[in-house]
């Protein structure tokens, strides 16, 4: 079993947040790279990586993926996207040093509509970045959030390569209303990486308003709780029966990798969240 723990969510500085995921037996690390101490400028003196790899080593622990979410408006906004797109490369390069082949992000709001100006300005972005991605070994995937499945796979079908997907069952449960067992049905080929999280939605609403929140700051005016609450994994919404049979039958075989993002108690959570998959992974044969 692949199960990993995004190091952010331990609130605590990374070295001290990597002894804590080995400790509670997690074989992979999610780390942030956008910002803090796995940021790819501090990195670049080649000694001060290797510490990392060693420790890596030493811990049992292996890099599931990298992060590379700069927030805001992902790749919707053509002006911004030429400096996003050098910090992501950047971002690439040192998923590849490590040797994890994947890269997650949050990528703004994808259109429904194909012809539109911003599907387009995305598209063209996330195509160079894919490319580039390719050529090292590294797919930059997509975290599932506002768009429905069907509309993320026609995106991602008009790439050319090194572009997939970052599955996070709780998002499709909590803000698009879509079941993860039948957005694997759509997305399979293209999942590289999951989340194992879970939550509940207690109203709809638009869903590219709610990411839209998100990346204008504003999250303080926006009462969350009363749309969806991200709950501890097996207490949500989220059909993990059904979800991890179509990941099975989809043939993945990557990293299970644990976000508790909300909550007061989140070690205890991760902890928790652990034990759980475990038992479902080992039950679907995993």
């Amino acid at each position: 079993m692949k199960i990993g723990v995004l190091t952010d969510n331990f609130h605590c500085p990374l070295k001290e947040a990597l002894g804590k995921a080995s400790k509670l037996g997690f074989s992979g690390v999610q780390i942030y790279a956008t910002q803090g101490e796995f940021e790819p400028s501090l990195l670049k003196n080649k000694p001060a990586l290797d510490a990392y790899l060693r420790l890596f080593k030493d811990l049992g622990l292996v890099v599931s993926a990298l992060c590379g979410d700069m927030g805001g408006h992902g790749f919707e906004i053509r002006k911004d996207n030429e400096e996003r797109i050098v910090k992501t490369r950047a971002i690439i390069d040192l998923a590849a040093a490590c040797g994890t082949g994947v890269v997650t992000t949050h990528i703004g709001v994808i259109p429904e509509d194909e012809n539109s100006g911003q599907f387009k300005v995305m598209l063209e972005a996330l195509d160079t970045l894919g490319l580039y991605g390719k050529k090292q070994g590294v797919t930059l995937a997509i975290e599932t959030g506002p768009e429905k499945p069907e509309i993320l796979e026609k995106f991602i079908s008009q790439t050319h390569g090194g572009v997939g997907v970052n599955l996070d069952p709780a998002n499709f449960v909590m803000v698009t209303g879509v079941d993860p067992a039948r957005a694997v049905d759509i997305l399979g080929r293209y999942i590289v990486h999951t989340h194992v999280k879970d939550g509940i939605m207690k109203q709809q609403t638009d869903p590219a308003r709610v990411y839209g929140i998100f990346a204008d700051g504003g999250i303080e005016d926006f009462r969350m709780g009363d749309y969806f609450i991200e709950t501890p994994v097996g207490e949500g919404a989220v059909n993990f029966d059904s979800y991890l049979k179509a990941l099975k039958k989809s043939g993945y075989d990557g990293f299970f990798t644990i976000e508790r993002e909300a909550g007061k108690e989140r070690e205890k959570d991760i902890a928790q969240a652990a034990s759980f998959i475990r038992k479902k992974l080992a039950e679907c044969g995993y």
